[in-house]
C-alpha cells in the first residue's frame, strides 16, 4: 500500500479528520516545492514509523506528509505536474469557472472559456485518475475519450450561449438561460467528463487490497464505485460554487442599484466564487474517503474465494 494510502486508512476515517487535513494539503505554498524535495519526503514517510498519527507531532514529518499527499498520485507512484497538483486547483479553477459563467460577447468567446476550462479538468482527471494499467497501453482509445469529452463539453456549456446569441431571447426564457441553466449543465458535464477520462477503471478495474494493504485482485465493482463517487462529488463542488454567486447577485441586484455596475459587480461576483469554491473544494475532496472501501458481497466471486477478508479498500482517487 502506498504511504499516501496509508496515511488515509489512519486518518481519514471520519469527514472532520479529512477536512482539516486537506485545508494543510491544498497550501498553494507546496506548489513551489521542487522534485528532489517531493522525493526526499516520500523517503523520510518511509522511516517515520507505524503510528502515523504519533508521527504527525513532528513537525518536519507533517510537512513531508502534506507535501506527499499533494503532489504524488499513489496508484502510480507518479510525481503530478505542478499544475495539476492539488493545491493547484483553487487558484487554476476560479479564474475557469467565472470564465465560463460569464456571458461573452459571441459564441467563440463562449466556446474558448468553455474549451479551456474542461481542458484543465480533464487533464485534472488524468493525472489524479486510479489506473490499474498504464496509459501507453490504450493510448488512441485514451487520446480519442480525451478529445471526445473536451469538445462535447466545451460545445454543449456554450449552447445555452448560442440559443441566446441565435434567437434574441427575452426575459423570462433569457434569465432562464443566464442564470438557472448553468450551474447544473456546468455540473452535469464535470461529473460526466469524469465518468468518461476515467471510465478505463470501471472497464477493467482498479486494485483492491486487504486490511494489511496486500492486492488481492482488480475488481470493476471497485472502479465502478469510485468513479460514481469522485463524479458525484465533483458535480456538486462546480455546481455550488456556480449556483450561489448567480442566484446571490441576482436578488442583490433587484435591492442594490449599485450592484448592477459592472464594476462593482464583476469583483464581487469573483470573491463570492472564490469564497464557495474555497470552502467547496476540501468539503467535496473531504466528502467520501479516500481510501474507499468495498464489503465482499458486491465483489466479483472470483476475487473473493481466495480470502476470507469481509471488507477491501481501494484507491478512490480525486
Amino acid at each position: 500500500m502506498d504511504s499516501n494510502l496509508r496515511f488515509w486508512k489512519s486518518e481519514g476515517k471520519t469527514f472532520s479528520q479529512r477536512f482539516f487535513h486537506w485545508i494543510d494539503i491544498l497550501d498553494p505554498l507546496l506548489l513551489f516545492k521542487s522534485q528532489e524535495e517531493i522525493k526526499t519526503s516520500r523517503e523520510l514517510l518511509l522511516t517515520s514509523g507505524p503510528d502515523i498519527t504519533k508521527s504527525l507531532l513532528n513537525k518536519k514529518i507533517k510537512e513531508a506528509w502534506n507535501l506527499s499527499l499533494a503532489s504524488v498520485n499513489p496508484s502510480t507512484g507518479d510525481i503530478v505536474p505542478p499544475i495539476f497538483r492539488l493545491p493547484a486547483f483553487l487558484p487554476l479553477t476560479v479564474p475557469l469557472v467565472l470564465g465560463t459563467s460569464l456571458l461573452p460577447n459571441g459564441v467563440k468567446h463562449a466556446f474558448l472559456g468553455q474549451l479551456l476550462f474542461h481542458t484543465y479538468i480533464t487533464s485534472f482527471n488524468l493525472a489524479h485518475g486510479n489506473t490499474t494499467r498504464k496509459p501507453e497501453e490504450f493510448p488512441h482509445k485514451q487520446m480519442l475519450l480525451t478529445t471526445g469529452a473536451i469538445v462535447y463539453s466545451a460545445s454543449t456549456g456554450a449552447f445555452p450561449h448560442y440559443i441566446l446569441t441565435r434567437f434574441q431571447l427575452q426575459s423570462p426564457a433569457q434569465l432562464f438561460l443566464k442564470k438557472i441553466i448553468p450551474a447544473p449543465l456546468t455540473a452535469f458535464l464535470c461529473a460526466f467528463n469524469v465518468l468518461i477520462i476515467r471510465g478505463e477503471e470501471y472497464e477493467s478495474g482498479i486494485e483492491i487490497m486487504d486490511s494489511n494493504g496486500c492486492i488481492v485482485g482488480v475488481s470493476k465493482k471497485a472502479g465502478e464505485k469510485a468513479v460514481k463517487e469522485t463524479a458525484f462529488s465533483r458535480a456538486v463542488m462546480i455546481g455550488t460554487a456556480l449556483f450561489i454567486p448567480d442566484i446571490a447577485l441576482h436578488y442583490l441586484k433587484r435591492t442594490n442599484i449599485l450592484i448592477r455596475n459592472p464594476l462593482v459587480c464583476s469583483p464581487l461576483k469573483f470573491i463570492m466564487m472564490v469564497s464557495v469554491l474555497g470552502v467547496m473544494i476540501p468539503v467535496s475532496f473531504s466528502w467520501m474517503p479516500q481510501l474507499g472501501t468495498i464489503q465482499r458481497s458486491l465483489i466479483e466471486p472470483e476475487i473473493i474465494s481466495s480470502t476470507e477478508e469481509t471488507e477491501f479498500f481501494y484507491n478512490r482517487g480525486v
